[in-house]
């Protein structure tokens, strides 16, 4: 038989998106609106799950000894590499009058 490694970060989605869930419900009844509440808690229920699943993974890369990535590229800070990210200046109010 093969020795299967399992991926456990796929767990956190759907504990998340029953977390969410549950928040989602409690926001549609304190609201009076469970459809809301629901579309509300399915949405942060995912993003809970999926951040989960990156913590996860980002502690399996730690370890097993690679980066936080897990890509195997080292990170620098912008100074250290001299490169720009290429970003705006920022400010303004999206112009008019």
């Amino acid at each position: 038989m093969t020795d299967k490694k399992t991926d456990k970060s796929a767990a956190f989605l759907p504990i998340g998106i029953g977390a969410g869930l549950a928040i989602g419900v409690g926001l549609g009844v304190a609201l009076d609106d469970i459809a809301m509440g629901l579309a509300l808690g399915v949405a942060i229920g995912s993003g809970l799950g999926v951040a989960g699943m990156g913590a996860a993974k980002a502690r399996k890369g730690r370890q097993d000894g690679g980066d936080a990535a897990g890509t195997g590229m080292s990170r620098e800070s912008d100074a250290e590499s001299g490169s720009d990210s290429g970003g705006g200046s920022g400010g303004g109010d999206g112009g008019g009058d």
